[in-house]
């Protein structure tokens, strides 16, 4: 049998770092297990007995009847819980109890929003990470700290108490996605009547639309690298994309178009007076 090299405690402790940095959530084993999956005894169930016929005039059986039983609308239930909130507070229980999207099941918080509601500019991301997981906050990881420094450059801050100063942070879906996997169309899709309501409660003047997810959700468009810079409209407002500060991270090179949005923003607030 052959030995294994060994692994002092800090090479491992590194290794594993790098590991949770990459998304890494679980451990792996020397085969793949769907967390997500059933076991085949219960993916298959058995079928059902064929309904009961009824006599018909003159002893003939008569056609079975058969019931389609679906489920609730997803989309459906979503846009009638986020039309019933009155203000931000009542938004945030309605996301809360929303038990209809599958990520919430594997998320440890639901992250909702942070910063100043009556802030000029509302940034909207993609999904919560691990940090922002934990700590039930947007915008907290590295990423978070990297945003934090961007805006602070043009002057705006999540924790200003003036809104002329301040921005309001949020993310198109609630909940972390398994291995910060990027959101799928439905899962969007799901979660857009609740981010379309937080817009329109917060009232911003203008919008950042960090990622792919973000355009696709307020756009319904992606190509990030060609969206980012050209302002449009999303939900009624002004919005811009931006490259998310992950992708920055990985590309530093990618930080002076960063900065020249910023400069972009910057503009639009000051002739906006």
């Amino acid at each position: 049998m052959e030995s294994r090299a060994e692994i002092d405690y800090y090479a491992a402790l590194a290794a594993l770092e790098w590991q949770i940095e990459l998304g890494v959530d679980a451990a792996v084993l020397d085969e793949p297990v769907d967390a997500y999956g059933l076991p085949e005894a219960l993916a298959r169930p058995a079928a059902p007995a064929p309904p009961a016929r009824e006599a018909a005039p003159g002893g003939a059986a008569a056609a079975p009847v058969l019931r389609v039983v679906e489920g609730p609308d997803p989309v459906a239930v979503a846009r009638a819980a986020a039309g019933a909130a009155r203000d931000l507070a009542a938004l945030a229980e309605a996301v809360a109890g929303y038990e209809l999207c599958d990520l919430k099941k594997g998320a440890r918080s639901t992250v909702f929003a942070d910063g100043n509601p009556g802030a000029r500019v509302m940034i909207i991301g993609e999904a919560p990470g691990r940090d922002e997981d934990l700590q039930g906050k947007p915008f907290v990881g590295r990423a978070g700290q990297l945003l934090d420094r961007m805006f602070g450059a043009i002057g705006l801050a999540r924790g200003a108490p003036d809104a002329l100063a301040a921005l309001y942070i949020t993310n198109v879906l609630p909940w972390r996605p398994p291995g910060n996997r990027d959101p799928e169309p439905a899962e969007i899709a799901q979660m857009l009547p609740f981010l379309a309501r937080h817009v329109e409660l917060a009232d911003p003047d203008l919008i950042v639309l960090m990622g792919n997810a973000a355009c696709a959700a307020a756009l319904g468009q992606r190509g990030i690298l060609r969206l980012r810079g050209t302002w449009a409209e999303a939900f009624g407002r002004p919005a811009l994309p931006m490259t998310h500060p992950a992708y920055l991270l990985r590309q530093p090179a990618a930080k002076r178009e960063a900065w020249a949005d910023l400069l972009s923003l910057r503009a639009r607030l000051d002739a906006a007076g």
